[in-house]
């Protein structure tokens, strides 16, 4: 027996679409503007950033950027970027309606000295089903290493993230 989609069966399915949102956070002992000063240096993400391997593109609310995830690479529109503050895009799979995701990072301040950086992301679409075991599995825990990682950076000494990243650069030159 053949299964046939046609485009009413997605639009009528659109209609309705499932959803999930994932969010990870952690209390960084810096102020925002020290987070900030890191999260947002974009240039520098391939030398500690596990998650998103590059940025590129000018983050100014209704532009493309350039967003290289492992596995996969997108050019999702940004919807908010407030400094010190906030981070948000909407990126699509193929089209709108299929599988997209609004993904956010959010700066709290403690004011105590620390900050609580918040990274999620809310999905939906048809084909969220089929990606619902990967979110679980790959993409929480790979919010959760950039987050720890940003953490790391933001709160080593200048010196000790200097000797870090000749270590990377060294390695990104093997």
């Amino acid at each position: 027996m053949k299964t046939t989609i046609t485009a009413a069966t997605l639009v009528a399915l659109s209609a309705n679409p499932s959803a999930k949102n994932i969010e990870t956070s952690i209390v960084i002992n810096a102020s925002p503007e020290q987070v900030w000063a890191v999260f947002s240096n974009f240039n520098e993400y391939p030398l500690w950033n596990p998650f998103v391997k590059s940025f590129k593109g000018i983050p100014k609310v209704g532009q493309k950027i350039e967003v290289d995830l492992p596995g996969m690479k997108f050019k999702p529109v940004v919807l908010a970027y407030n400094i010190n503050r906030e981070l948000r895009w909407k990126g699509k799979f193929l089209f709108k309606g299929l599988f997209d995701g609004e993904h956010y990072f959010k700066l709290i301040d403690n004011e105590n000295g620390t900050t609580t950086f918040i990274q999620g992301e809310y999905f939906n679409g048809l084909l969220l089903p089929l990606f619902n075991n990967m979110l679980q599995n790959k993409t929480k825990p790979g919010f959760e290493d950039m987050n720890e990682k940003l953490k790391i950076r933001v709160e080593q000494p200048l010196g000790q993230t200097q000797q870090h990243e000749q270590s990377n650069w060294n390695q990104l030159e093997k």
